[in-house]
Order: structure tokens, then C-alpha cells, then sequence
């Protein structure tokens, strides 16, 4: 599970970032998670309970926005919704689909005290 890894990679460089504001604790953290980032964002729920004890986000609140997968298809000129396993254009079945959103992983906020 790479989501164990992520976790604890996210609960590191949040502690850093507070720490370099001079927190003395993290009350909530706000991640992005693209559906098609490979991530799951219930393991990351999950872990992050386990990853955050004996840190400054130690009783913080996880929250996940989930973003959609989104591509721009070169076949039809259409943006379509697309899942992890879609290869071909729901609209028109073109293979031509460029990713445009849905790959994010990101640490967007963090609330301190």
C-alpha cells in the first residue's frame, strides 16, 4: 500500500511548513487528490491517523477534496469525464485524449494554532 508512504510524506512536509510558521499544533489539513493520481483517498484517511501520532498534526482533521478526471479529446474537440482505465474518447472513441485534470496530489491548507 503506497498510500502509507504518501501519508506519511504529506504529515512530514505539513509539520515542516508549520513548524517555519511557529505553530504549536496543525488543527486541520486540506489535500487534494486527483481520481486519476493512482491514490485512494480512503487508505490515505486511513493512514493518517497512524502517521500523524507523536507530530504537531497529532488530533488534526484530514480533509480530501476529490478532483474529477477531466481530458481534452483532439478526435471531436471535446472535453469529456474520464476514469483511470479510460483509453479511448467516451464521445467519439478517439485513442487522441490528453489528460487535463485529475492527476493532482497536492497539500493545498493547513490551519494552526
Amino acid at each position: 500500500m503506497h498510500e502509507l508512504g504518501i501519508t506519511q510524506s504529506l504529515v512530514e512536509i505539513a509539520e515542516r511548513a508549520a513548524r517555519d510558521q511557529g505553530a504549536q499544533r496543525v488543527l486541520t489539513l486540506t489535500v487534494e487528490i486527483g481520481e486519476l493520481a493512482g491514490v485512494v483517498p480512503d487508505a490515505v484517511m486511513f493512514c493518517f491517523e497512524a502517521c500523524s501520532r507523536g507530530t504537531l498534526l497529532e488530533g488534526s482533521q484530514l480533509q480530501i477534496r476529490h478532483i474529477p478526471g477531466l481530458a481534452h479529446c483532439a478526435g471531436c474537440d471535446t472535453k469529456v469525464s474520464i476514469e483511470p482505465m479510460t483509453i479511448a474518447c467516451p464521445v467519439c472513441g478517439s485513442f487522441a485524449l490528453e489528460r487535463r485534470q485529475g492527476e493532482e496530489l497536492r497539500l493545498l491548507e493547513l490551519e494552526i494554532e
